[in-house]
């Protein structure tokens, strides 16, 4: 990279990456339970994926029952702090709160679990759950994501032997690598690793599956596997100058970030991002953080178009990021480092089969940006190298087919769940699938 923006000092490292949810204390928690109206149909409930009690495990916090309440939420969801802290609750609960309808604010139902979670990790951390007794059968899980991990916590309650392979070092997956700092820090995720590991759990770090281990010699140790792999490939942008040095792909960068040797972290004085999903806001307030002068959003559709979350492109516009709507990188400037990016405009047509708008060059329309830095976020790939042979397993648009119900593939040995089979939804998406595919595991080795 040519040009690098500032170092800051430590001081305004963490003051930038402060979290932007600060914790609730007990009296404001009690105080909000208190206002939740416990719902007879419970829409919050409906409208979380992994379909928590939030009404009962509110009820409990008002009743100063903190460990039941942290019981009901364990029930249901296997990485509860992650997904309070990350979770986009205003499109999800929150959202659903019959609150949102009086033209009031909504219970805060994220801040609320995090107290209960909180309190629980901070606690004597009293067993929640009674485990059967060993079966005597095995299961092995690729990847210690939030997919893998509410799979192996599920199964080793229900008495399964559960070894989980992780090619990082630091496992975790996505809630470890990939969610902004200021939202999640690297030690929440490692406190729910720990709980279920905790309960019996193996995790096995550095074990790249293809490389140190087959995928054969995996589903020949174990009864059953599961893949949670979450996805790996970063989509290529196809423009010249793509191989400059500066040009990097979002998830390194937010994996150096997440790492919180901020200074360590090299970001250019003006850094244009190349999409316009919640990882793209992710990016382009991270580098803001760090202490990019001028960071670009550069979009090919319009701003109705785009996937990130309404509060997620108020917050990228109060770091002051600039958005170029309908427009598309055509090269990238550069003879060694990236010197600017050239961009031409976009007219939308009509929808095509798949919803998508048709993008149409407006000709003559070429515009250069003075950049010393790309981002990439415009999708992943499923990293399935291992996959690509396994007899059954079907792989169709960049994701791998299960059975809606069980989660099981074409493989009748072999589970998959989370962004290798949805293509990249949302933490609390993944701890549902895990969840659900243990349970499908165990009727099939019941049957077997």
């Amino acid at each position: 990279m040519k040009n690098i923006a500032n170092k800051l000092s430590n001081e305004e490292y963490e003051k930038n990456f402060a979290e932007l949810r600060p914790p609730l204390t007990k009296n404001s928690a009690v105080a909000e339970a208190n206002r939740c109206l416990y719902c007879y149909d419970s829409p919050c409930m409906k409208a979380c994926p992994t379909h928590i009690d939030v009404s009962t495990f509110i009820k409990k916090i008002a009743t100063d029952n903190l460990l039941g309440s942290a019981r009901t939420i364990f029930k249901s969801n296997w990485v509860p702090l992650t997904c309070a802290k990350a979770c986009p609750v205003e499109e999800l609960c929150e959202g659903a709160c019959v609150y949102v309808e009086k033209g009031e604010k909504p219970i805060e139902i994220g801040r609320l679990q995090r107290f209960v979670i909180e309190d629980y990790f901070n606690s004597d951390m009293l067993q929640l759950f009674t485990q059967e007794n060993k079966n005597g059968k095995s299961v092995g899980v690729i990847g210690s994501g939030p997919s893998g991990l509410a799979c192996g916590a599920e199964l080793s309650l229900l008495g399964y032997d559960v070894k989980i392979y992780e090619a990082n070092e630091i496992p975790g997956g996505l809630n470890t690598w990939g969610i902004a700092p200021y939202k999640l820090r690297r030690a929440d995720s490692l406190k729910e690793v720990e709980y279920i590991k905790n309960l019996g759990v193996e995790i096995s770090t550095g074990v790249r599956v293809g490389d140190t281990i087959s995928f054969e010699e995996i589903c020949n140790k174990h009864d059953a596997v599961f893949v949670g792999i979450g996805l790996g490939d970063a989509t290529r942008l196809k423009v010249p100058g793509e191989e400059l040095t500066g040009v990097v792909d979002a998830l390194d960068f937010i994996e150096k970030v997440k790492n919180e040797k901020w200074v360590d972290v090299n970001v250019g004085k003006r850094v244009a991002v190349i999409g316009a999903g919640n990882t793209s806001i992710d990016v382009v307030t991270e580098a803001k953080r760090l202490g990019a002068e001028q960071v670009y959003i550069i979009y090919r559709r319009g701003i109705d178009d785009m996937s990130a979350y309404d509060f997620e492109y108020e917050l990228a516009k109060s770091d002051e990021v600039i958005f170029h709507f309908k427009t598309m990188p055509k090269k990238i400037i550069g003879e060694k480092f990236v010197e600017g990016i050239e961009c031409v405009k976009i007219e939308l047509g009509e929808r095509n089969e798949k919803g998508k708008r048709e993008i149409n060059v407006v000709p003559n329309s070429e515009f250069i940006l003075p950049v010393d830095m790309v981002i990439k976020a415009v999708g992943q790939n499923i990293n399935n190298n291992f996959l690509n042979d396994v007899e059954g397993i079907k792989i169709e648009n960049g994701k791998v087919v299960v059975d809606t119900e069980t989660y099981q593939t074409g493989n009748n040995k072999v589970f998959a769940g989370g962004d290798c089979i949805n293509g990249g939804k949302e933490v609390v998406n993944a701890a549902y699938d895990g969840k659900i595919a243990a349970q499908g595991i165990d009727k099939y080795l019941e049957n077997e």
